[in-house]
């Protein structure tokens, strides 16, 4: 987590400056063709449609979760990094992640029913 920042704006731009990325090479990476878009989103001037924040969670290898509420849950860290991590394609980080969400209900199942594993 990069630390505890109030607003959406405040974390895509702190999210934005761990990443090295300047405001103009994430709007041209979103489709933007100007910086003042993120500029705005960074000001909490600016609303962001959903897909948009997906696109720059992806981008900024952040959780969507992160992004939106501040708060981040140990799986979605694990999955963000596996997102960030070249030596997987898109098909190989899509089955460890649903691998990753296979284990997790099978865990809540098990939980639910009082049991508990080692």
């Amino acid at each position: 987590m990069i630390n505890n920042t109030t607003t959406v704006g405040q974390r895509i731009k702190a999210a934005r400056e761990k990443a090295g990325i300047t405001q103009s090479e994430l709007a041209v990476l979103l489709g933007y063709t100007s910086p003042t878009a993120i500029s705005l989103i960074e000001a909490d001037e600016r609303s962001v449609k959903v897909d948009t924040l997906e696109k720059i969670a992806e981008v900024l290898h952040q959780d969507v979760q992160y992004l939106t509420t501040g708060n981040n849950s140990q799986i979605s860290t694990v999955k963000t990094a596996l997102r960030a991590d070249p030596t997987f394609d898109k098909d190989d980080v899509a089955k460890i992640e649903n691998f990753i969400d296979f284990l997790a209900s099978q865990k809540d199942k098990d939980n639910g029913r009082g049991t508990q594993k080692d």
